[in-house]
């Protein structure tokens, strides 16, 4: 099997003798022809998917959740697993901080870079929030949002009990001051978040997006933001990175991060755990989990 760097061979710890551990950063040439197990660097982009062409694979593991891009740019022939387990709950913690940094005050206190006069603020709890996506990123905000006393709103592509569908966000979103963004991109998602959905929210509603920059129509953003109407908490933004000096950073009812969901202490020993598992797998003859493109 191949690692991208020393980190997750060490936190691999000791594995199989039946395991030959090879250094692959996926920035040239593979080392060998047949690696069993070749696990993706977390750098962004699919394109270094590109040098396992020729490269006979039993498995292609990720350390992303996310997986758009990859069928486009995945060599034929090989299987693809995606790192489902490792960011839910860091991307979940993001998102509550975001949400709760723009509610409460937190950057106009930091921006402030001195002393400043208390003032009211929306709080988080008693205020109705939509979490958009029902994956494990939306389960684990879910999770997160129950101690604060919000009246939840669950919306998935398609309805299910206790849960609405895409096509009854018209009717939900004048009802919400908060919405959680959190699911996949697929072409089905591409710029859900529009403006007219935008502007089916109440005035001085809140956005949080913590799924992908295209789920949401940059331009639609802007112009709201620009308005003052609507607040906005962006971990993924179109395109991404901003080009320094684009607007969104100078406005004060945006916070923008610079995609850390996931870069938490807590993905290392996840993404760690996730290929022990799958080692285990391979070598007993299993299935492996998280399986989502085989190409």
């Amino acid at each position: 099997m191949s690692v991208p760097d020393p980190r997750l061979a060490e936190a691999l710890g000791d594995v199989s003798p039946r395991v030959e551990l090879l250094h692959w950063d996926m920035t040239g040439p593979a080392p060998r022809a047949d690696i069993d197990l070749a696990v993706v660097p977390y750098v962004p982009g699919s394109a270094h998917l590109r040098w396992l062409a020729g490269v006979r694979t039993r498995l292609v593991q990720a350390q992303y959740l996310g997986y758009d891009g990859v069928a486009g740019a995945l060599p034929p022939g090989h299987v693809y697993a995606n790192a489902r387990g490792v960011h839910e709950t860091s991307t979940a913690e993001i998102a509550l901080a975001l949400l709760l940094a723009g509610q409460r005050g937190i950057a106009d206190f930091v921006r402030a870079a001195g002393p400043i006069e208390p003032a009211w603020y929306p709080s988080l709890a008693d205020r109705r929030v939509l979490v958009l996506g029902q994956g494990g990123v939306g389960r684990a905000i879910e999770a997160r949002l129950a101690p604060f006393e919000v009246d939840l709103v669950r919306v998935a592509r398609t309805a299910r009990e206790g849960v609405h569908g895409i096509a009854e966000l018209p009717g939900l979103l004048p009802g919400c001051e908060v919405v959680i963004v959190g699911v996949p991109l697929t072409d089905d998602t591409v710029h859900l978040v529009d403006a007219e959905f935008l502007a089916a929210l109440p005035d001085g509603a809140i956005v949080v997006n913590v799924a992908r920059g295209r789920v949401a129509d940059t331009a639609a953003i802007l112009a709201e933001a620009r308005s003052g109407r609507l607040r906005f908490a962006l971990d993924v933004t179109d395109p991404e990175p901003l080009p320094a000096g684009h607007e969104l950073f100078r406005l004060p009812n945006v916070l923008i991060s610079p995609h850390a969901g996931g870069m938490s202490t807590a993905m290392l020993p996840r993404v760690a755990r996730l290929v022990r598992r799958q080692i285990d797998l391979l070598l007993t003859g299993g299935e492996p989990v998280n399986v989502v493109l085989r190409s």
